[in-house]
């Protein structure tokens, strides 16, 4: 299997060998790795001021493949698991190896150019053998709308026998101006999923890996189905998890003056003449928004007991669990479906006892009362709420607010009103097909008045978001106090 990578600069002050620090492989002395099935090296044909070129040649050896356990496949015959194409036609091995070579490239760290890693720079990628279910087309629709200008050659099963017509293979030519970080997890992506296979089993962890690599384009790409459907080996299940994170994490996205990760730190946009202005840091996604206002909130509060009510596949128990304020994480979900994604998310059964013992995971339900819930310093039900239909919500609030009485409580759900700011949600529809309601402004006050009036707390509320002088916030953020804990 074989790759390149090339850059050119027409700056002398940023001389095109920068791409090595970028990829962390000096060009001066080709590197080799050992992974799954072979030995992955990277070398440098050439190395100027002006271009700069490095290269990934993949030794994948069928026999210890097969050996291993990982390469076996569904050819049909005992043969075909050592007669192949794996050692010439790039596919997820070759992704494989990009990931363990390229690891902190992909990451967008460079420590000596970290001006250099946070804009984009013209890349030119070349994979002469690329298996592609769906022919040249397809991977014109994949990569094209990442910014990429796609020239994908047919090649043909035998150059002298031309009526034999063409093979699955292309000779894919990749140019275009994006960040290193960004043109990696796009090949680390997309390699397999134009294969249409994996040389290793799936199992649910691949949801986060597809996650993590497509963060800031798979959820706004136009085949982001056919794309996790490929990379999560058709199993209906991950995909759907794939995709439902997807929605969430993204919120349909915030089309109007999205906020930035680092808020005013945002890159300097002088560069050469002719060049495209500096971007800045991706937005921050309308979710991770989420998180940090509610692990903001429950660090005011205070307590070291805490629960996320209703927590999914555990990305909020993940954070809490890193902050050593809290003593105990409780984590509860109706679905024991996501409680198995969350345990996988939080390594579980790699923990250690005193690890352990900060985290109690549990099948519950919010509308329900649960004894094991009783003496919480602070519970989230974040994005929670609107999943509840409309006649079970007095039965919720009995049994958070009434029975479990946390000493304060944290309530997030979607605005309605911001939903006419989503360009690609039809009107009257939700933001989440398992929605069963969203609420304006004025009817999640009114719920939040009542459930004081009820239960004896104090409410303030906060927006999540950019706050819409028309619409308000995409997200509002409830904090409930319980009176004779103020």
């Amino acid at each position: 299997m074989f790759l390149t990578i090339a850059t050119r600069s027409d700056i002398a002050a940023v001389p095109a060998t920068d791409l090595g620090f970028l990829l962390h492989k000096n060009p001066a002395r080709p590197q080799s790795l050992e992974v799954a099935g072979g030995i992955a090296h990277v070398l440098y044909p050439e190395a100027t001021a002006e271009r700069c070129t490095a290269a990934v040649l993949l030794e994948v050896d069928p026999i210890a493949l097969v050996r291993s356990g990982k390469g076996r496949a569904a050819e049909g015959f005992t043969l075909g698991q050592y007669v192949n194409d794996r050692p010439y036609a790039a596919s997820s091995l070759l992704a494989v190896a990009l990931g363990k070579l390229f690891r902190t490239a992909m990451n967008g760290r460079c420590d000596a150019r970290p001006d250099l890693a946070a804009q984009p720079i013209p890349l030119e990628i070349h994979i002469p053998a690329l298996p592609c279910r769906g022919g040249s087309p397809l991977a014109e629709r994949f990569f094209a709308p990442l910014g990429w200008r796609v020239d994908a050659r047919p090649i043909p099963l035998d150059p002298e026998i031309p009526s034999w017509g063409d093979s699955r293979y292309v000779d894919l030519h990749l140019t275009g101006t994006l960040r290193l970080a960004d043109a990696l997890n796009h090949l680390y992506v997309l390699l397999p999923v134009l294969d249409d296979a994996k040389h290793y089993w799936v199992g649910p962890d691949e949801i986060d890996k597809l996650l993590r690599a497509g963060d800031g384009w798979l959820s706004t790409h136009p085949e982001k189905e056919l794309i996790a459907r490929r990379y999560l080996a058709h199993r209906r299940t991950y995909t759907d998890s794939a995709l439902e994170r997807m929605t969430e994490a993204d919120g349909n996205l915030l089309q109007d003056d999205p906020l930035t990760e680092h808020g005013d730190n945002l890159p300097d946009s002088a560069g050469s003449a002719g060049e495209a202005e500096a971007p800045s840091q991706p937005p921050l996604s309308l979710a991770a928004q989420r998180r940090e206002k509610v692990l903001e909130v429950l660090r005011e509060i205070g307590g070291q007991r805490v629960g996320d009510l209703g927590c999914g596949e555990g990305v909020l128990v993940a954070e809490l669990l890193k902050d050593g304020r809290y003593d105990q994480v409780i984590a509860t979900d109706v679905s024991s479906r996501a409680l198995g994604f969350a345990e996988k998310r939080l390594h579980v059964a790699e923990m250690s006892d005193r690890q352990r013992e900060r985290l109690r995971l549990f099948q519950s339900s919010v509308t329900y009362a649960d004894a094991r819930l009783a003496g919480l310093d602070a519970a989230v039900l974040m994005e929670v709420v609107e999943h509840v239909d409309p006649p079970r919500l007095p039965a919720l609030a009995q049994a958070v607010f009434g029975s479990a009485r946390p000493g304060a409580v944290v309530v997030t759900t979607p605005n309605s009103e911001y939903n006419v700011r989503f360009e690609k949600l039809a009107a009257g529809a939700f933001r989440h097909p398992d929605h069963r309601f969203e609420w304006t402004r004025a009817e999640f006050r009114d719920w939040a008045d009542r459930v004081c009036r009820l239960y004896g707390y104090a409410v303030e509320l906060r927006p999540v978001g950019p706050d819409d002088s028309e619409v308000g916030p995409p997200t509002q953020l409830a904090v409930f106090r319980r009176k004779e804990a103020v």
